[in-house]
This record gives structure tokens, C-alpha cells and sequence, in this order.
């Protein structure tokens, strides 16, 4: 059996903390914990909306995702204007579209929300840390709007969160820290609803092909850890 940081069993996530409130200025804030991985996610409103959806009375979600300098072992250069990496790009629309499928556009009016993500620590699954904080964020956000009674109806459908899932020497192993990613023979990832919906599931064989069977493994841990922290976000937003 693949011995694990701190004796954890296979289908066990690490400690996740979520710390709402956590800047001042945006609508929604919360520091997001994955173990030794830490994002900031906040989310801003907009009172605009892109070209494309002026006038249809219909809102926009987007998302920007950053690895801060100091957040790795090795300085990481900030990315300025176009000179955006593939991953920070692919990252970042994964959010994006993560986040649209749990909110109903048509009943945010003609306004944006734009979630920032900043990895000021990684060690492993900044992407699912990110989505799974993101949540919180956009929930006081659109909870900020109901308050002020900007929004008549709460816009969100449902929750959302991401876990990680790999191979690693032979065995399914439940969000990864860096240690085991960095040494995996198949990297995945999967966003789920609340209530237990896909939105998105990626998988890679970095080594050797996998099994249907392993398939249907890395969704049963995905669909495990994501309803643990589904069950957390509800705490922690006092639902």
C-alpha cells in the first residue's frame, strides 16, 4: 500500500478549511485549504456586461486564476496581458464554465460577476481548491445582492466542488498533494453539483492506459470527497 503524509487512507481528502470574509472590498471572499495548498478567491460585481449580451437582459460569470510569486519552491513570474500560459488559460475557463453551470445568467440582470483566484501556496489541486472556494465567494456575492435587494431571487441552482484523483505506484488515491501529482501514473479531476451532478471530469494517463474499472473507481472517490465538501461549504455558509 502507497504510504501517504500524515497516514492518510487512500479515499481520504486532506484537511479542508474554508475562511469566508477574507478581504475587505469584494462582494465575496474566502481563503480556501486543501492541506498546504492555499487560494484566495474573491468575487467582484460588474455593473456591465460583455458586448454580446447587452440589451438581453442576461449577466455574465467569469473567472481568472494566478499562481502568485512565492507560491512554489521555484519564484513563478507574474503573467501580465497576453502572455498568458496554456494552463493558466485552460485553468481559468475550466472555473468559468464550472461556476455558469450552477448560476442562472438570465436572473443575475445585466451585470458580471468576475471571480479571481490567487494560488498564494500550492502543493497539489489548486484548480479543485479554487472551484470548490470559488463557491463560498460567488454565494456572498449573490447573497450581498439579495440583501440589498438589487436581485428579487437567489440565482444559484445549486453547490458546487472539485476533487482531485490519480494513480499513483499502482493505487487510486483520493487529492493529491504535489508529492504524489508530481508521480502519478493518471492525473484527473472532477466537478460535481451538490446534489451529485457531472459538470466536468478530465483524465490523463501521464504512464500507463488505465481501466474501465479504474474509471469507474476515480468516480466513486471523486463523488466521495465532493460531497464531504459539499457538506462543508454548507456549514461554513451556514446552510
Amino acid at each position: 500500500m502507497f504510504a501517504r503524509n500524515n497516514n492518510r487512507q487512500s479515499d481520504e481528502l486532506r484537511e479542508i478549511k474554508f475562511t469566508r470574509h477574507y478581504t475587505k472590498y469584494s462582494a465575496g471572499s474566502v481563503l480556501v485549504e486543501f492541506g498546504d495548498t492555499k487560494v484566495i478567491v474573491t468575487a467582484s460585481i460588474e455593473e456591465k456586461v460583455p458586448r454580446f449580451l447587452q440589451d438581453t437582459g442576461k449577466g455574465w460569470l467569469t473567472a481568472e486564476y494566478s499562481l502568485l510569486p512565492g507560491s512554489t519552491n521555484v519564484r513563478v513570474n507574474r503573467e501580465r496581458g497576453t502572455h498568458i500560459s496554456g494552463r493558466t488559460q485552460e485553468i481559468q475557463r475550466l472555473i468559468g464554465r464550472s461556476l455558469r453551470a450552477i448560476v442562472a445568467l438570465d436572473k443575475l440582470g445585466e451585470r458580471t460577476l468576475i471571480v479571481d483566484c490567487d494560488v498564494i501556496q500550492a502543493d497539489g489541486g489548486t484548480r479543485t481548491a479554487a472551484i470548490s472556494g470559488a463557491y463560498v465567494a460567488v454565494y456572498d456575492a449573490l447573497n450581498k445582492l439579495l440583501s440589498e435587494n438589487i436581485l428579487k431571487e437567489m440565482p444559484l441552482r445549486d453547490s458546487i466542488a472539485a476533487i482531485s484523483i490519480g494513480t499513483v505506484q499502482g493505487e487510486i488515491l483520493l487529492d493529491l498533494e504535489y508529492s504524489e501529482d508530481s508521480d502519478a501514473d493518471v492525473d484527473a479531476n472532477i466537478v460535481m453539483t451538490g446534489s451529485g451532478k457531472i459538470i466536468e471530469f478530465q483524465s490523463t494517463s501521464e504512464k500507463e492506459p488505465f481501466s474501465k474499472d479504474d474509471l469507474l473507481k476515480y468516480l466513486e472517490y471523486g463523488e466521495k470527497g465532493i460531497n464531504e465538501i459539499s457538506q462543508l461549504q454548507k456549514q461554513v455558509l451556514g446552510l
